[in-house]
């Protein structure tokens, strides 16, 4: 005689059932025999349902579906509806089930509060995360290596690097994730110097590192243009045998390509075992700002074959090669296909083309582009133009736009030194003068330029 099996029994095997489930199809039948049995009402077994529906890509509708007519509802299930969406790109989602949860009156934990941190980052909702933050402190829980780490992170992502270093100051005990969240702050915000102070604190205090770490140093390394101590870094990550997954081949690629060593960051690049968007384009705009213009224009044509869709940066990269030859119709071309791939222009590709227009001398054809974008040209773009003007000598339209730009910039003393370099080279050396004695005026003075070479 078979006897039925005890119910802990039962929940440990469609536990394991549900967490072998090959795809959607299969994890319906699964969540159709639960519901025809009081296993439904198990918060574990309903909690993974869910989970497993957002591994398997149908966290909406399907995981949220799976939440809201959940039986029972447990701190567990709530951090696993908030973390699905905080890590699916949907941050307001996920902070709206936070809301939900507070107006439940089920309160949050440490693993709750660092998923909704995340999710204000990722947001943007400074004054939503800053209030999280009180809530951290209310109960206790700031000082939590979980919370921590995310309230670093947090800040770090909303520009408030000084009040990250704060918290990062004030905790008790650091691990590896806090010490690498307030690296990557202040290297992601320019700051190499602050960036490899604090590694060298993290190399003294016996923290492990790895990949994510380098990722971090290479991107201060870049910032500087330390090619030798990018190079360590490098072979730190080589001795140590670390593949060179995307992440950290992107982060060497770039740190190259900042530092113009475009020979070993193509070498890199071919290498790499996997690339993405990020990939091609670092090393399309590397070899386009230097003027490499068939090594930068024959990767775009390879990327397109291989199915990878340009970005803003690899259109910049494409132009700027354009620009360093005077490829004007080819220019017009990369410009019209970035409507193909939904990119919008932004201010910096303006100022490519009229760059581009500019050293071929067709001055009045950019003049006219810029009156005719979309958006108001900035220094950048009539900067562009003026340089044009300077190159062929043409006082008349560069007196148009040193007007608009003094207006524009009335304290960047390069723009008045240009119109007056533009005046005296078509002979007009009392306009020139008057510039000169109008920078005086206004005590503006052309700082001299310097090299970290």
């Amino acid at each position: 005689m078979s006897h039925p099996k005890p119910k802990s029994n039962l929940v440990s095997y469609y536990f394991a059932l549900l967490h072998s489930s090959p795809n959607p199809t299969h994890l319906r039948h699964l969540h159709a025999r639960l519901l025809r049995t009081s296993l439904y009402d198990n918060v574990i077994l309903s909690s993974k349902l869910l989970l497993m529906y957002s591994q398997l890509g149908k966290l909406s509708p399907h995981s949220l579906s799976v939440f809201l007519h959940m039986p029972h509802r447990n701190i567990y299930s709530w951090n696993i509806i908030i973390g699905e969406f905080s890590r699916s790109h949907l941050p307001h989602k996920s902070i709206d089930l936070f809301l939900q949860m507070r107006h439940f009156n089920q309160p949050p934990d440490v693993f709750t509060l660092p998923l909704v941190l995340r999710a204000c980052a990722a947001s943007g909702s400074v004054k939503l995360g800053v209030s999280v933050h009180g809530l951290c402190v209310e109960m206790g829980m700031e000082k939590s290596l979980f919370v921590a780490s995310a309230l670093v992170f947090m800040y770090v992502t909303f520009g408030k690097v000084l009040d990250a270093r704060v918290l990062f100051d004030e905790m008790p005990e650091r691990d590896a994730v806090l010490w690498t969240a307030m690296l990557a702050g202040y290297a992601q915000h320019e700051e190499p110097m602050l960036a490899l102070s604090v590694f060298r604190q993290m190399v003294s205090a016996g923290v492990a590192l790895d990949g994510v770490v380098m990722i971090s140093l290479l991107l201060a390394c870049g910032q500087f243009g330390w090619l030798k101590h990018g190079k360590s870094v490098h072979g730190w990550i080589t001795r140590r045998c670390l593949a060179l997954g995307l992440n950290l081949g992107n982060a060497l690629v770039d740190f190259y390509v900042k530092c113009a060593a475009l020979g070993y960051s193509y070498n890199l690049f071919d290498k790499m075992p996997e690339r993405d968007v990020i990939s091609w384009s670092s090393i399309i705009l590397g070899y386009g700002l230097s003027g490499n213009v068939d090594n930068a224009l024959d990767l775009f044509d390879r990327m397109r074959v291989a199915g990878v869709k340009p970005n803003d940066v690899t259109f910049l990269g494409a132009l700027s090669a354009c620009t360093h030859t005077g490829m004007v119709e080819r220019a017009h071309t990369y410009f019209e296909m970035m409507k193909e791939y939904g990119v919008a222009p932004e201010l910096k590709h303006y100022a490519c083309m009229v760059d581009c227009l500019g050293r071929a001398g067709m001055l009045e054809d950019a003049e006219r582009f810029i009156e005719e974008m979309p958006v108001e040209a900035d220094g950048a773009v009539l900067g562009a133009l003026l340089g044009g003007c300077r190159v062929h000598g043409n006082a008349e339209v560069g007196e148009r736009v040193a007007k608009k730009l003094m207006g524009l910039e009335p304290e960047k003393a390069s723009n008045y030194v240009m119109l007056a370099n533009i005046y005296a080279g078509a002979g007009r050396f009392e306009d020139a003068e008057k510039v000169r004695q109008l920078m005086k005026q206004r005590k503006l003075s052309k700082v001299p330029g310097c090299s970290l070479i």
